[in-house]
C-alpha cells in the first residue's frame, strides 16, 4: 500500500504583528535572549524566499525526533503552516510552494504537548496548555508525525508560545481564513509555462475537443447551465445526445436529484456510452413527455438500456470515514499495534475490504460497456462520490489513453474535478470525537465526511501493483496527488463545485492571484493570470522529482491507438515540464 505524505505549502515572508492571535513576530526573536548578530542573522534566515502575504508568528529552536539521526533546526509556525527548518537548509526557490518539511494547517489531525514520562495533553482549539512541554507531537492526516522536541536553557518560554500559536492557527484556519491575502509569486506566468496543459473544462471549446476526442459522433456540449442556474453543482457544460435540444434537458433534469440528469460520462470506442445521473426525485410528478424525454436521454440512441445501482454493494459514506480513520491510526508511526499483528489489525479496518468491493464493481461494469454496444448508467442519489469513482475506474480498466499520465489527470479534472465531487466537505475538519472513534464501535462521523477520493486513489494504486507495464504512471505520482488534497495553493481541491471555484476567483474562466472570501478583485491595472490548478506541479515538485512521476516500467505498447501525443523517449523536455 502507497499510503503516507509529503506536505506542501506556502513559503514564509517577513515577520509581522497579528494581534488575532495575541502574538508579535518580532518579540519572539527580540526577546530569545540571543546576541543581537545572531538574532539578525536568525531572523534573516527565516524570512529568506518569501512570499508575500505569510506571517511568522512564533518560532522555537528544537530537534526533530523520530529521525537517525535526530535533526536540528527550528520549529517555525505561520499563518498558514507548520514548518521544521533543519539547520543550513534552504528553501529552493524552483519550487516555492514546496517542501519536505511543511505541515499546512489544514492537514493538521492532532496536536499533542509532552513533558517527562507521563505528561500527554490533547490540545483541542481553546485549550490552554498546562505546563511547558518538552516535545510536540503534530499528526497529519496524510499519515505523518512531526514529533520536535525543545532545547533548555533559557528557551523554554518560546516552546510554550510556538505551541500555543500552532493551537490558535489551527483553530482560526477556517476555509476563508487561511487563504485571504496570500499571493502566488508564479500566477503571473504565462499559459506556455505550463506545458502539457490540462484541460481544465471551464470552456465550450474544452469539452468539444473532449468529446471528438472520445469520437463521440451522437452527442453535443450542451449549454443549458452557463450561468449555473440549471444546477450549481454540475459543470457549466457537458455532454447530452444531439438530438436532445437544451429546453428538454432543463425540464428532464428537473426530475433528478439537484438537476443532475443523465449526461455521457465516456464514449467507448466501440459503441458503448457510459452515463452518470442522480437519483430519480421522489417528489416530481412527470408528465406523459417528460417520462419520454427521460427514456430518451438514458437509452441515448440504443435499443439496449443497463441502469446500475451504483450504491449497490458499496460501503456508506460513514463506512469510509471510519474505515480510513482507523487506517490513518494504524499507520502512525506511534501506533500501538504490534507488529505480528499489523496485518490483522489492517484486515479489520475494513479499508481493503472495500477496495475490493469498488474493483470487483467497476469490472462488472466494464463487462457490461464492452460486451455489446448498449447504454449504461451510473445511478448514484447525489451522483458526485461513487459514481466518479466507478466511471473513473472503468475507464482505467477499459480505455489505455486514461492510463498515461496526461490522460488520467484529465479523466480526474473531469469525473471529479468539473462534476462536483465535494471535496471540501468530503475532507472536512476532523471533530474531537474522532480523535477517539476506533474505541467506540457505535461512533458515528458526520455523513458529509468521507475522503472517497482517496479510496479512488488506493484502488488505481492496487491496479497499478498488478499491471505496472499498462501505466505511464508512478506511484509517486500518485502519493504526490494524494499529498495535494490538503495543500492550500491551488482552488482544485479547496470548493465543493464548479460554481463556487468559478465565484472564488472573481471571473468566469480564470483564478486572480490573491485569495479571498468571496469574490475576489483583481487589482488595479494588473491582467487576468492564467489558471493554476493543481496540475500546475511545477510549483511544488522540482525536476527531479516530477521525473519520478512516470512509471519506468511502462510499455508504449499497452497504448497504440491512444489519441494523447506520446515521448518516443524518456526526453529530459518531457518531464521538467509535467
Amino acid at each position: 500500500m502507497w499510503w503516507g505524505g509529503r506536505g506542501h505549502s506556502f513559503n514564509i515572508a517577513p515577520q509581522k504583528d497579528n494581534p488575532e492571535l495575541g502574538l508579535s513576530a518580532p518579540k519572539s526573536i527580540q526577546g530569545s535572549g540571543m546576541p543581537e548578530p545572531r538574532r539578525n542573522q536568525l531572523g534573516s534566515c527565516l524570512t529568506s524566499g518569501c512570499l508575500s502575504g505569510e506571517q511568522i508568528l512564533a518560532w522555537a529552536p528544537g530537534i526533530r525526533k523520530g529521525l537517525e539521526p535526530e535533526l536540528p533546526g527550528t520549529l517555525i509556525c505561520t499563518n498558514l503552516r507548520v514548518t521544521f527548518q533543519p539547520c543550513g537548509w534552504q528553501r529552493s526557490q524552483d519550487t516555492p510552494l514546496s517542501s519536505e518539511y511543511d505541515f499546512a494547517l489544514v492537514n493538521i489531525g492532532q496536536i499533542e504537548a509532552v513533558s517527562g514520562l507521563s505528561r500527554v495533553q490533547l490540545l483541542r482549539p481553546g485549550s490552554l496548555l498546562k505546563f511547558i512541554p518538552e516535545e510536540i507531537l503534530i499528526h497529519g492526516r496524510d499519515f505523518r508525525l512531526l514529533r520536535v522536541g525543545f532545547e533548555a536553557g533559557g528557551l523554554k518560554p518560546q516552546a510554550f508560545q510556538v505551541t500555543m500559536a500552532i493551537v490558535k492557527a489551527k483553530a482560526q484556519s477556517s476555509q476563508g481564513q487561511q487563504y485571504a491575502g496570500i499571493i502566488l509569486s508564479k500566477a503571473g506566468q504565462s499559459s506556455a509555462s505550463r506545458n502539457p496543459p490540462i484541460p481544465l473544462l471551464e470552456t465550450s471549446e474544452d469539452w468539444e475537443t473532449e468529446r471528438k476526442k472520445q469520437g463521440a459522433r451522437d452527442w453535443r456540449v450542451s449549454t443549458v447551465n452557463e450561468r449555473f442556474d440549471l444546477a450549481t453543482s454540475l459543470s457549466r457544460y457537458f455532454w447530452v445526445p444531439k438530438r436532445t435540444l437544451d429546453s428538454e434537458v432543463r425540464r428532464t433534469f428537473g426530475h433528478f436529484h439537484q438537476s443532475r440528469g443523465p449526461r455521457l460520462s465516456w464514449h467507448h470506442p466501440a459503441g458503448s456510452d457510459l452515463l452518470r445521473s442522480g437519483g430519480f426525485c421522489t417528489a416530481s410528478d412527470p408528465n406523459k413527455e417528460d417520462i419520454r424525454a427521460v427514456e430518451s436521454m438514458l437509452q441515448a440512441g440504443h435499443s439496449d438500456v443497463v441502469l446500475v445501482d451504483t450504491m449497490d454493494e458499496l460501503p456508506s459514506l460513514a463506512d469510509v470515514q471510519l474505515a480510513h480513520s482507523k487506517l490513518r491510526t494504524l499507520c502512525q508511526p506511534d501506533s500501538s499495534a504490534a507488529e505480528d499483528k499489523w496485518l490483522s489489525v489492517l484486515e479489520g479496518t475494513r479499508w481493503l475490504d472495500y477496495i475490493r468491493s469498488c474493483l470487483r464493481k467497476a469490472s462488472d461494469i466494464t463487462v457490461l460497456v464492452t460486451s455489446r454496444v448498449r447504454s449504461v448508467v451510473l445511478q448514484e442519489h447525489s451522483d458526485r462520490d461513487f459514481n466518479g469513482l466507478l466511471s473513473s475506474l472503468v475507464q482505467l480498466l477499459s480505455a489505455p489513453e486514461a492510463r498515461t499520465l496526461l490522460g488520467f489527470q484529465s479523466l480526474v479534472q473531469r469525473e471529479w474535478v468539473a462534476a462536483g465531487h465535494p471535496f471540501l466537505t468530503r475532507f472536512g475538519e476532523t471533530t474531537a470525537s474522532e480523535e477517539v472513534c476506533t474505541s467506540l464501535p457505535t461512533f458515528q462521523f458526520p455523513s458529509s465526511q468521507a475522503p472517497v477520493f482517496l479510496l479512488f486513489l488506493d484502488c488505481v494504486w492496487q491496479l497499478l501493483q498488478q499491471f505496472p507495464a499498462e501505466f505511464e504512471f508512478s506511484e509517486f505520482f500518485l502519493l504526490a496527488l494524494h499529498d495535494s488534497v490538503r495543500v492550500p495553493d491551488t482552488l482544485t481541491f479547496l470548493r465543493d463545485t464548479p460554481w463556487e471555484r468559478g465565484k472564488q476567483s472573481g471571473q468566469s474562466n480564470s483564478y486572480t492571484k490573491v485569495y479571498t472570501p468571496g469574490y475576489c478583485q483583481l487589482p488595479a491595472g494588473d491582467s487576468i493570470n492564467p489558471q493554476l490548478s493543481v496540475w500546475n506541479w511545477s510549483l511544488r515538485y522540482s525536476n527531479e522529482q516530477r521525473l519520478q512521476f512516470h512509471n519506468p516500467g511502462y510499455d508504449p505498447e499497452s497504448c497504440p491507438d491512444s489519441w494523447l501525443p506520446r515521448q518516443q523517449d524518456a526526453g529530459a523536455k518531457h518531464h521538467q515540464n509535467t
